[in-house]
């Protein structure tokens, strides 16, 4: 069973800027990748940002140039830096991780509103 626990959300205005992190309760260099994906109320769920074992990056269109994702291996933690951010933001953000499986963590509610 592999826990993942993401952290950071939070409300802000738009154009400020958020960090959220996922911890993993074992080495993140044992999935295949990790992902960040988000929920907006009445939509499904869609994918954010992806960082390889081999560390290579992939972003959605939609936040491309204004989001970030970062790894500390040895604190087994993914990051989601946002900047920038805009009302269409506003989400649930889930951590992602995949081997054989795919583990889900519980989100972490960021919303964007002046």
């Amino acid at each position: 069973q592999v826990q993942l626990v993401e952290s950071g959300g939070g409300r802000v205005q738009p154009g400020e800027s958020l960090r959220l992190s996922c911890v993993a309760s074992r080495s993140i260099l044992t999935f295949f990748a990790m992902h960040w994906y988000r929920q907006q109320p009445g939509k499904q769920r869609e994918f954010v940002a992806a960082v390889s074992k081999g560390g290579s990056f992939d972003y959605a269109d939609s936040v491309r140039g204004r989001f970030g994702v970062s790894r500390d291996i040895s604190k087994d933690t993914i990051y989601l830096h946002m900047d920038n951010l805009k009302p269409d933001d506003t989400a649930i953000y889930y951590c992602n991780a995949r081997d054989d499986f795919q583990w889900w963590g519980q989100g972490t509610q960021v919303t964007v509103s002046s």
